[in-house]
């Protein structure tokens, strides 16, 4: 194993864990992180690939560790949402930091985007640890839940190891590389929304000036 000095400054945190519980650690975080407790779970399942690089670890085995483990975490997070219900999670949520507040964020986002925002949940952080839960308040039909996440779940273990595996140590290279030219893409993007709202705007306003002409006509018939 490289020096400690050596590795990627993320992995110094979960280094002694991965170091002194192999896989166990990969699935206790991710585990628990998939059923609303704050943990690093995509930073060691991309700590674990890495050590995969290196000879430590079997990817294969992190992959399909990490994978059981985000879906049966969600899935104790969903009957957690289910049997608790809002108020257990408003009364126990403290102690986890899942506050009402954030609770009701995470809940209104998920209702707006409706069923396919389980398969995406797993790439956004808060709705990664409250994805089950939310899906459990919210009703969601088991079976409908368990389908989208176990998609989710598969894209995003299998994206974030196989690039930290074959990536290695320079992932948090190219990272801090593409960080240089984050304001550029924000300027972007929001030039490009800017855009779209404004040729969104313009033709409404378009059919809206033929449809006046047209109202009018009928109403004089």
């Amino acid at each position: 194993m490289p020096p400690v000095d050596d590795l990627p400054s993320f992995l110094h945190s979960v280094a002694p864990i991965l170091d002194r519980w192999g896989y166990l650690a990969i699935a206790g975080v991710i585990g628990v992180e998939s059923f609303g407790v704050p943990a690093p779970g995509q930073t060691i399942m991309v700590a674990a690939a890495i050590y995969s690089s290196w000879g430590r670890l079997d990817i294969f085995a992190v992959a399909a560790i990490s994978f059981v483990a985000a879906v049966l975490g969600d899935n104790i997070g969903y009957w957690i949402g289910v049997r608790g219900g809002r108020r257990a999670v408003h009364r126990f949520g403290k102690y986890i930091f899942i506050t009402p507040a954030r609770l009701e964020r995470a809940e209104r986002f998920f209702a707006r985007r409706g069923n396919r925002i389980v398969v995406v949940a797993r790439f956004i952080d808060g709705l990664r640890q409250l994805n089950g839960v939310i899906a459990g308040i919210t009703a969601m039909p088991w079976r409908t839940f368990l389908i989208y996440n176990t998609i989710g779940a598969a894209l995003w273990v299998g994206w974030w190891c196989t690039i930290s595996y074959l990536l290695g140590t320079h992932l948090v290279e190219i990272i801090e590389q593409l960080h240089k030219y984050l304001y550029w893409a924000i300027a972007a993007g929001v030039l490009a929304a800017g855009g779209y709202v404004w040729w969104h705007l313009r033709r409404r306003r378009a059919r809206e000036a033929v449809l006046t002409p047209a109202a009018v006509e009928d109403v004089q018939a």
